[in-house]
């Protein structure tokens, strides 16, 4: 059953020259009234929210003005107006814009229609809807079609997580799955495991709430956007990205910090931070590093990826104490990723390489081992659209990032503000697919994670056992999902391709990750 009030609609907006300030008009297209106490306004940042006064209400088919002087904060010229039930976890309607209009946005019809330009200034009354101009949105490319299933289904105990959860990362340890997931308000890391199919705190590390971020000297909270391993797991600690100081929220501070997750108590502070606000352009302190992940220097360069700070194949050696690999961080603001070498000693950091996204913003980055990709991340503003990368091995960009494919959100998800993405490592390939899961910083219908599927290959010796060609005891997969990898990395050879598995006369091809590797393109 929808909540009461559920129908109430973010109507018109003023973002820019209002009287006395810019202000959001609700509108209540239902029968009755309803009573608006404790309601939570938000613009595009999460830290920025405030409560409509108790005893406010709106009548049926009547206006309701939530003015900028009562929330505390403005609307900016690429923004949002949020509007949730009390608490905050449920979000009920939004506008977006990415730009100011000459006047407001409202919409055409009141309660129901799509955002448009107006022609007249409305306030608490009907719009006027003649001669407006849609709200364009910007354009993105709904891409292919998601490389999985089409089921999605809840992950979390529903309501736990409430809103801001954001980055995961998926850890495969001899004792069990851990998910990793960080969140931005307050910011919080979360170690998870599965229980009855629902992701829940690890119970014997006192993180029940979570383990709460701090900067280096014990002070601040971490707005944390996103989060990784190394090759080292855990035990080498746990990276997060970070766009800001929540104690200083209008003061950008692009930062990846390291965690000693060992460490005793329910609050962490950082054992290293590299603050790359020196290296990149001016970001406003809500559009700053989303993701972050980590590829070892194998891959690096053994694919030929160039230094583009020397023109130069990426020599590790020239790295002092870099850990083996290079961060890669997302800029939401102007949708670029940069990868560094870090210096895991004194917090120093060199910038490798960098490359446009193609996507309105990054919000979240997973390198993928076993199609050898980088996979990056859009959230709602994109449609949930999903970009892969890789290096290239000839042409006009050798040696650099290029785009693989783009592919639309699965069917079965709806248009969510998805900043999390995570998979399950290759040895939980059965059936030529494996897991992801999708972390909503919204908690849309108090829904933090939801998961599904995506295709991947085996890559291993000959079975024993012929009836399990994919060498999981799964039995004969049949020929249903092609496991080849996104994009035709994999040459043909006039091989059968067969569950996710590539064999030719019974025998798996030698040499089948070293062409993986080497990106031979069909």
């Amino acid at each position: 059953m929808a909540p009461v009030g559920a129908d109430i609609r973010v109507n018109e907006v003023e973002s820019n020259g209002g009287a006395p300030g810019d202000w959001i008009e609700l509108f209540n297209p239902g029968a009755v009234a309803v009573d608006l106490s404790d309601w939570v306004v938000r613009d595009n940042d999460d830290t920025r929210f405030a409560t409509i006064p108790a005893g406010s209400s709106i009548d049926a088919g009547e206006f309701f003005v939530v003015e900028e002087a009562v929330i505390g904060f403005g609307l900016g010229a690429n923004d949002k107006a949020r509007l949730s039930l009390p608490g905050g976890t449920i979000l009920v309607d939004s506008a977006s814009w990415v730009a100011h209009a000459t006047l407001t946005i409202g919409r055409c019809p009141d309660g129901t229609g799509a955002f448009a330009a107006m022609t007249a200034s409305t306030k608490g009354a009907p719009n006027v809807c003649d001669g407006t101009t849609p709200v364009t949105p910007p354009t993105i490319p709904t891409g292919d079609v998601w490389p999985g299933g089409t089921d999605i289904r809840p992950a979390d105990t529903n309501g736990y997580f409430g809103e801001n959860l954001s980055g995961l990362f998926y850890e495969a340890t001899p004792a069990g799955d851990i998910l990793w997931a960080v969140k931005n308000g307050p910011g919080t890391l979360f170690k998870l495991t599965e229980v009855d199919s629902r992701w829940v705190p690890v119970a014997d590390i006192g993180w029940t709430d979570g383990a709460l971020l701090h900067y280096e000297d014990g002070t601040g909270e971490v707005d944390a956007e996103g989060v990784t391993l190394t090759a080292d797991g855990a035990s080498g600690g746990v990276f997060v990205a970070s766009e800001r100081n929540n104690d200083a929220g209008s003061v950008s501070r692009p930062s990846v910090l390291r965690y000693d997750v060992a460490a005793p108590g329910s609050g962490l502070s950082a054992t290293m931070e590299w603050n790359l606000a020196s290296d990149l352009p001016v970001i406003a302190p809500n559009s700053g590093l989303e993701g972050v992940t980590w590829i070892g220097d194998e891959f690096l360069s053994a694919n030929g990826l160039i230094d583009q700070a020397t023109g130069t194949a990426y020599d590790p050696a020239s790295y002092a104490d870099h850990g083996g690999g290079l961060f890669v961080v997302g800029v939401e603001g102007n949708a670029m990723v940069y990868a560094y070498a870090f210096n895991q000693l004194i917090g120093a950091f060199d910038r490798v390489t960098s490359f446009a996204s193609g996507l309105t913003g990054v919000m979240e980055l997973q390198f993928d081992p076993e199609r050898q990709e980088l996979w990056a991340v859009c959230d709602d503003t994109c449609e949930g659209a999903t970009a892969t990368f890789a290096v290239a091995m000839d042409g006009a960009s050798v040696g650099n990032f290029v785009s693989q494919a783009t592919f639309a959100r699965p069917a079965g998800m709806a248009n969510l503000n998805n900043e999390g993405f995570a998979f399950a490592p290759q040895s939980q390939c059965a059936r030529g697919t494996k897991r992801v899961i999708w972390s909503d910083d919204n908690g849309t219908d108090g829904t933090s994670l939801r998961t599904g599927t995506m295709t991947c290959m085996v890559l291993a010796s000959l079975p024993a056992d012929p009836a399990d060609p994919i060498g999981n005891g799964q039995g004969d997969t049949g020929s249903g999902e092609s496991g080849s990898s996104t994009g035709g990395q994999l040459a043909k050879t006039g091989a059968d391709v067969t569950g996710g598995v590539l064999a030719a006369g019974g025998m798996l091809l030698a040499g089948l990750v070293m062409l993986m590797r080497r990106r031979l393109l069909t």
